[in-house]
């Protein structure tokens, strides 16, 4: 049974740096891609992050780019979303998610192509 369990959440000053994990079961990292998504209230999720399947490549928004580090621990079967210089835009429900094994190598940040989805983390960027 394929499971993702987010922790790391909360509430972060602006400029501030929150780390969030992603514990999956069920597959290994190497042979699935992983995903960072966000969504508030009345918008449509947004895709923050991806890390590839194999070698591990990785993916950007644009709104996030050089703020936001994804990474992955292989023996942990753990991905990690490392924000920083955090404004109030980037308030939200973060959500991991991982594609099927017989995705490929791929990145994406559309979140049709991801099957297994977490529960979510809210956070909240605040003074």
């Amino acid at each position: 049974q394929v499971q993702l369990v987010e922790s790391g959440g909360g509430l972060v000053q602006p400029g501030g740096s929150l780390r969030l994990s992603c514990a999956v079961t069920g597959f290994g990292l190497v042979d699935i891609a992983v995903g960072w998504f966000r969504q508030v209230p009345g918008k449509e999720r947004e895709g923050v992050s991806c890390i590839s399947s194999g070698i591990g490549r990785v993916y950007y928004g644009d709104s996030v780019e050089g703020r936001f580090f994804i990474s992955r621990d292989i023996a942990k079967n753990t991905v990690y979303l490392q924000m920083d210089s955090l404004k109030p835009t980037d308030t939200a429900v973060y959500y991991c998610a991982a594609t099927g094994p017989l995705y490929g190598d791929g990145l994406s940040l559309n979140p049709e192509h991801f099957d297994y989805w977490g529960q979510g983390a809210q956070v909240t960027v605040s003074s």
